[in-house]
């Protein structure tokens, strides 16, 4: 990989949000048909992994969590994205960050990574099964797309190996019936 992951800061946003709209215009990446403000991101998303990778002082990759769910029960689950601009893809700058999220989520407690990609997208989704995610289902024709067609999602998840299994007997973190 080329370039520093470091912690995204505020004046990253602008440059993050170029990338975001990138992935607007494939129409493979988000439904969104328009970048957020940053006070609107800012409330989307948690503060513990806002992460960016810089080559030569210009933001090229970002990724974040964002929580599934506002219930307590839900506390350890959380959303990944992944954005990383045309110029740079297939440098393993996704997998640096992915990889890095879930540090971040392990030393947060969250015992759940989930990712939402739309099923044409191959790359994000070999990417996501590449570090530990599997395959949970599909949602079919589940929302519309920026020309107003249904479009249908997969959904992959990833289990902390750190977190929610502590009161296993014998569990040694890849065998456990219950996990896995």
């Amino acid at each position: 990989m080329n370039g520093t992951i470091r912690p995204m800061k505020q004046e990253d946003f602008c440059q993050m949000m170029n990338i975001y709209k990138e992935g607007i215009a494939s129409n493979m990446a988000t439904f969104e048909q328009q970048a957020p403000d940053y006070d609107t991101w800012d409330k989307g998303h948690l503060k513990e992994g806002r992460l960016v990778v810089e080559q030569e002082g210009k933001v090229v990759a970002f990724a974040c969590l964002s929580p599934t769910s506002a219930r307590a029960a839900y506390r350890g689950v959380v959303e990944d994205s992944v954005y990383v601009t045309e110029d740079c893809r297939g440098e393993g700058l996704g997998k640096a960050l992915l990889l890095s999220l879930i540090d971040i989520a392990d030393a947060a407690g969250f015992w759940t990574i989930q990712a939402v990609v739309m099923e044409e997208n191959e790359a994000s989704i070999q990417l996501h099964q590449s570090v530990g995610f599997r395959l949970v289902g599909r949602r079919d024709k589940i929302a519309r797309d920026a020309f107003g067609l249904w479009r249908s999602t997969v959904l992959l998840e990833r289990r902390s190996r750190k977190i929610g299994f502590e009161g296993c007997q014998g569990c040694d973190g890849h065998s456990c019936p219950i996990r896995n």
